[in-house]
C-alpha cells in the first residue's frame, strides 16, 4: 500500500493555509524566542512565531540542543523554524531533523552580530548570492515543509530589489525583510527603511513580512499601508511590549508575572527568563538597583519571581503618590510611566555619545586597579570586576574604606563595643573561661551562672521546708494511731530526698 506524498504548498497558497493569513508576527530572537515567549505573545495577538536562530551544524550534532530549539506545544502553530549555516547539505539535514516539528524552515540571512561574522552566517552571506542560491535551491527540493528566508537590505534600492528576486527564483516562498542594513547595529542603529521593503514587495510575487520601527499598534497599521506587506514582525518592540499587536500597555510587572507562570509550564535556560526580566524592566531598573542585582545574579524561578514582586510592591506605591508621574527615564522623559509597558527608543548617536562619556565617568570610580594605589598589587578579577559594576554609586576606593581597629588576639576588626577590645570569637572564648560579661557582644556568661546558683540555693530551700513538713505529718500519724511509724518516716524521707534530687538535677541540666 502506497501513501501518498502531502502537498507542499508555496507562496501565497501557503502564507493562506499553512498560516493562515498572519499579519502579526513575533521575529526569531537568539535566546529570546523560546515557546514561553511565543506562547504569551500569541495570548496578546501575535499569529506566527518562530524559533529562536538554530546553529545547523550544532542542531544535526546536539540532541539536547535539538530539544530545546524545537521545542513546543499544539497551541504553538503556526511555527517556522530558523537556522543559520554557510553549508548546503550541512543546512539541508538540519531542516530535515526540523521538519516534521513545524511548518516552515527559514535561512537567517540576517543577523549582524560579530559572532556571525566570525562564523561566517546571517547577513555577512548577503554578497555570496551562489552559495544561498544552492542551500534554499537544495532545502526547496528536498523538504516536505517551503523553505523561507530572513534578509536585511543593502544601501541601493536597486541592489535590494535583486537580491530578493534571486532568492525567489532559488525557491524562496516568503521573504521577511528587515529595512536597515548589516552595519546598522547597537549605536549606528537608526530608523528602518520602509521604502526599500515597499520595492521588494512591488517586485516579487511571494508573501512579504516588514521588520522595523514597530514600537506600537499604530505603526503596524503605518506600516502594512506604505510598505503593502502581508504581515508585520516585531522583534525588540515585542521584548519590551509582548501585548504590542493588541494596542495595549500593560504593567511591567504584570507582563512579567505571566511570563515566568509559562516558564513554569514550559522550562527553559536561565539566562532566557534573565534577558526577558531586564527587557520588560528595562525602564525601571535604574531607579531601583537592588531589584536589577536580584535579576543579574538570579539563578532560580523563585529568585525572579522575588524581584517581580518587589517591583509590583514598588511601582504601587509610586502609582498612589500623585506627585510621581514616573516618567523620568535614564537619559531623558518616556512616554509613559516607567511601570508601563513600552518600547525602547535608541539615542541619537549625538546623544549616545554624551551618554558614553557619562558611563565612562560613572566606571571610573569603579575601575580599581591595585597597582596605582600599591606598588606591586594584582588587579581584581574580572569576576569581582563585573559584581562591582552592578552598583554605579558605590566607591570601591580602598583609600577612602572605613579602616577599623584590630582584635588584640587576632587580625579580624575588633567589636566597637566590646568590653576587651576584641572580636566576636576571642570574647566569647575569654568569657567562658574567665566566667565574665561583654554587654557589646551580649556574651553573659557571668550573669546566667549567678542566676543559676541563685536557682540552685532558691531549690534547695524549697526541699528543706518540705521535708521538714513531711515529717511533721509523720510525727502527727504516729499521735494519733498511737502506733510506732519509724520506718514510714524513713521512707517518706528517702522518697522525698531522691523526687527532689531528680527535680533539682533536671532544673540544672535545663539552665546550663
Amino acid at each position: 500500500m502506497t501513501h501518498k506524498k502531502m502537498e507542499k504548498h508555496s507562496g501565497f497558497k501557503f502564507w493562506r493555509t499553512k498560516l493562515k493569513s498572519c499579519k502579526f508576527i513575533v521575529a526569531p530572537m537568539v535566546d529570546q524566542s523560546e515557546l514561553a515567549w511565543r506562547m504569551l505573545s500569541r495570548r496578546y495577538g501575535a499569529e506566527l512565531g518562530y524559533t529562536p536562530m538554530l546553529h545547523s551544524s550544532v542542531f544535526i550534532r546536539d540532541e539536547r540542543y535539538r530539544q530545546e530549539g524545537l521545542q513546543s506545544c499544539p497551541e504553538d502553530r503556526p511555527l517556522i523554524a530558523q537556522f543559520c549555516g554557510n553549508d548546503p547539505e550541512t543546512f539541508l539535514k538540519a531542516a530535515k531533523l526540523a521538519e516534521d516539528h513545524c511548518d516552515a524552515v527559514d535561512i537567517n540571512l540576517g543577523c549582524p552580530q560579530s559572532i556571525a561574522k566570525r562564523g561566517h552566517y546571517g547577513a555577512f552571506l548577503e554578497d555570496e548570492w551562489d552559495l544561498i542560491a544552492r542551500i534554499i535551491s537544495l532545502c526547496h527540493k528536498e523538504l516536505k515543509v517551503p523553505i523561507t528566508a530572513k534578509i536585511r537590505v543593502f544601501e541601493s534600492i536597486e541592489k535590494t530589489v535583486q537580491y530578493a528576486k534571486m532568492l525567489e527564483k532559488a525557491g524562496c516562498q516568503l521573504l521577511a525583510v528587515h529595512g536597515r542594513r548589516k552595519e546598522q547595529k547597537g549605536k549606528l542603529t537608526c530608523l528602518a527603511s520602509w521604502e526599500h521593503i515597499k520595492a521588494v514587495k512591488e517586485n516579487v510575487s511571494i508573501p512579504v513580512f516588514a521588520n522595523g520601527n514597530i514600537q506600537y499598534l499604530p505603526d503596524v497599521e503605518r506600516c502594512l499601508k506604505e510598505t503593502g506587506a502581508d504581515g508585520v514582525m516585531s522583534a525588540e518592540g515585542n521584548l519590551h511590549n509582548p501585548s504590542l499587536f493588541t494596542g495595549l500597555n500593560p504593567p511591567i510587572w504584570q507582563m512579567a508575572e505571566e511570563y515566568l507562570d509559562l516558564v513554569e509550564k514550559y522550562p527553559c535556560p536561565i539566562p532566557y527568563i534573565r534577558g526577558h526580566i531586564f527587557k520588560l524592566f528595562h525602564h525601571a531598573l535604574h531607579l531601583h538597583h537592588d531589584i536589577r542585582d536580584i535579576v543579574a545574579v538570579g539563578q532560580s524561578l523563585e529568585e525572579f519571581r522575588k524581584a517581580t514582586q518587589l517591583m509590583k510592591e514598588r511601582c504601587q506605591l509610586e502609582m498612589a503618590n500623585p506627585e510621581i508621574d514616573g516618567k523620568k527615564g535614564l537619559y531623558g522623559e518616556l512616554p509613559l510611566p516607567y511601570w508601563i509597558c513600552q518600547p525602547y527608543v535608541r539615542p541619537s548617536p549625538e546623544e549616545e555619545e554624551k551618554n558614553r562619556e557619562k558611563r565612562e565617568q560613572m566606571h571610573l570610580k569603579r575601575t580599581l586597579v591595585f597597582h596605582d594605589l600599591q606598588e606591586g598589587a594584582d588587579k581584581l578579577s574580572k569576576k569581582k570586576m563585573k559584581k562591582q559594576m552592578r552598583n554605579i554609586k558605590k566607591n570601591f576606593d580602598p583609600s577612602k574604606k572605613i579602616q577599623y581597629d584590630l582584635c588584640t588576639q587576632c587580625c579580624n576588626p575588633k567589636g566597637q563595643r566590646c568590653s576587651y577590645e576584641l572580636c566576636k570569637k576571642c570574647c566569647k572564648r575569654k568569657a567562658y573561661t574567665e566566667n565574665l560579661d561583654c554587654p557589646g557582644h551580649n556574651i553573659l556568661c557571668k550573669t546566667k551562672a549567678e542566676q543559676r546558683k541563685a536557682a540552685t540555693e532558691d531549690l534547695s530551700s524549697d526541699i528543706q521546708r518540705e521535708i521538714i513538713t513531711d515529717v511533721q505529718m509523720v510525727a502527727k500519724m504516729e499521735q494519733r494511731n498511737g502506733t510506732e511509724t519509724g520506718h514510714l518516716k524513713e521512707q517518706v524521707l528517702n522518697s522525698k530526698l531522691a523526687l527532689n534530687n531528680t527535680k533539682a538535677e533536671a532544673k540544672q541540666d535545663h539552665k546550663s
